[in-house]
């Protein structure tokens, strides 16, 4: 597979591992879960390049978490 369209299906895949996120937790991003997961994800409490870093390492989990569900 050629690597624009390999990194338009990870993309794709991180996407949908984020939407799921967002649906089983009722799109509450003030709840515990996702509380935890940027205290473990950035224990500073700083998120290195602000809103756009946070997105951008959020995307990056979600392709690694796409990734494997994928076994790739």
């Amino acid at each position: 597979m050629s690597r624009p369209l390999t990194q338009l299906i990870d993309l794709a895949g991180a996407l949908w591992v984020l939407a799921g996120l967002a649906v089983r937790s009722r799109f509450n991003f003030s709840s515990r879960y996702w509380n935890w997961r940027l205290n473990t994800a950035f224990p500073a409490a700083r998120v290195p390049g602000g809103k756009a870093g946070m997105i951008r390492f959020a995307i990056e989990y979600a392709r690694w978490a796409s990734r494997i569900r994928r076994l790739r």
